[in-house]
């Protein structure tokens, strides 16, 4: 079980302490945050794509390929009606001396990402509060 400690810094911060890491988040300032930080959501859409990133890399250090050049570009689609992502495209861009052998094969290694397996497997939220 990951524990992270999340803590609210003043204005509209907050920052998770995870595993010895601090990550800081603010709002922006249309929301009335300082715009220091990425915002949370910002983190939680750039955990998808970045996820995605490292399951190509190792695919690709596995093999001996060179990672330079490669590219992620993550898009978002929002339901109007209920204003939450509907659906989150990722084109991952191959430099043209990218092996055609695997160009299928870099896609299933980016559908590994565990932050992409965890949003479908839907997983339940328990939000209680205790005094300390």
């Amino acid at each position: 079980m990951a524990n992270i400690e999340i803590t609210l810094d003043g204005g509209k911060m907050v920052t998770a302490h995870i595993n010895g890491k601090a990550i800081k988040t603010d709002q922006s300032v249309r929301n009335g945050g300082g715009g220091t930080a990425p915002e949370p959501f910002e983190l939680f859409l750039a955990s998808i794509g970045t996820c995605a990133g490292i399951y190509v890399k190792s695919f690709c250090d596995q093999r001996g390929i060179t990672a330079d050049g490669i590219k992620i570009f993550q898009s978002v689609e929002f339901d109007p009606d209920k204003r939450i992502p509907s659906r989150f495209k990722l084109n991952i861009q191959l430099p043209a001396d990218f092996p055609e052998k695997y160009r299928s094969a870099v896609i299933n290694a980016a559908e590994l990402c565990l932050v992409k397996k965890t949003i479908n497997n839907s997983p339940l939220f328990e939000v209680t509060a205790s005094i300390s």
